[in-house]
């Protein structure tokens, strides 16, 4: 069975989503440009707290499993992510449903959630393959996504909230080649390719 738990980098720690998250959470939420592409939004202390409740509920359905992200440096929950779309059955899941506080866009923290989570997904859980997923009008995360090593694979039209989606994969024999490439980005701090992927992913949360 597949086994998630905390990650933990230099910068950041991925926690396992309590409920106990949900103010510094809402914190973290509160400027609108978060939510300009993202398919949902969080406007109240109550849509965090439906947020968390229905990610909570995919872990307990086993087809979820959500984080808190923790930024050691600033010392305090700058967002969220998680696996998702899990499916053990055809060895394979989604990283996506990320977002982030502006005030850690274009730093290390997003470079190094998806280098901790891809990691574990190859190296722990041992699938065969990850997607990552994108809007045809999201530019800058199509780049960011690409500039990782994942595929394009297309484009799925409507496929959630009526809406259409650019799917890209990285599979098992790539992922040496993008942990090396992660990891030569997160080693130079001063690097502009720090940050680059979108910390707006726009993915199907439910």
């Amino acid at each position: 069975m597949y086994a998630f738990d905390k990650l933990e980098g230099k910068r950041i720690v991925l926690l396992p989503l309590r409920i106990e998250h949900l103010n510094p959470l809402f914190e973290a939420a509160i400027d609108p440009q978060i939510w300009e592409l993202y398919p949902t939004s969080i406007r109240s202390i109550e849509d965090m707290q439906t947020f968390i409740l229905k990610a909570i509920e995919g872990r307990q359905r086993g087809d979820q499993f959500p984080y808190a992200v923790f930024d050691k440096q600033l010392d305090k929950f700058v967002g969220s992510t998680r696996f998702l779309r899990i499916s053990e059955e055809n060895n394979n899941l989604n990283i996506g449903s990320t977002w982030y506080s502006p005030e850690v866009w274009r730093t290390r923290v997003n470079t190094e959630a998806k280098y901790l989570m891809v990691e574990h997904a190859f190296e722990s859980v041992h699938v065969s393959r990850v997607e990552l997923i994108t809007t045809p009008e999201n530019f800058r995360s199509q780049r960011a996504i690409e500039r990782l090593g994942a595929v394009r694979e297309g484009i799925f039209r409507k496929k959630y909230n009526n809406r259409d989606y650019i799917i890209y994969s990285i599979i098992d024999s790539d992922w040496p080649d993008v942990k090396h490439r992660l990891e030569r980005y997160l080693e130079d701090e001063s690097s502009s390719m720090n940050g680059l992927i979108s910390e707006r992913e726009i993915t199907h949360t439910d």
